[in-house]
C-alpha cells in the first residue's frame, strides 16, 4: 500500500515539473490533474466516433490522406477530381 503512495507522490512531483506522467495527460500540472484531462480527451473521442461513425472516419481519413505540406486534402480532392463526402465527418447543428 505504501509503495502505491510513494509512486503516486514521486509521479505527482514530476508532473509539478512539468513532465507529462499520464498519456494524454499533456499540459495538467499534477498527477490528478492529467488523469482528469485523459479521461475527458478520451471521452471526447469516444463521443465523436458515435457522432461519425465508420463512415465518416473513412472519409475523413481519405481527406487527410491527401494532404500534403504544400496542399490541403480538401484542395487536392477537388483539384484531381476526388470526391469525399464531407457531410460524413462535419457534426450537424
Amino acid at each position: 500500500m505504501a509503495s502505491g503512495q510513494q509512486e503516486r507522490s514521486q509521479l505527482d512531483r514530476k508532473a509539478r515539473e512539468g513532465e507529462t506522467v499520464v498519456p494524454g495527460g499533456t499540459g495538467g500540472k499534477s498527477l490528478e490533474a492529467q488523469e482528469n484531462l485523459a479521461e475527458g480527451r478520451s471521452r471526447g473521442g469516444q463521443t465523436r466516433r458515435e457522432q461519425m461513425g465508420e463512415e465518416g472516419y473513412s472519409q475523413m481519413g481519405r481527406k487527410g490522406g491527401l494532404s500534403t505540406n504544400d496542399e490541403s486534402g480538401g484542395d487536392r480532392a477537388a483539384r484531381e477530381g476526388i470526391d469525399i463526402d464531407e457531410s460524413k465527418f462535419k457534426t450537424k447543428s
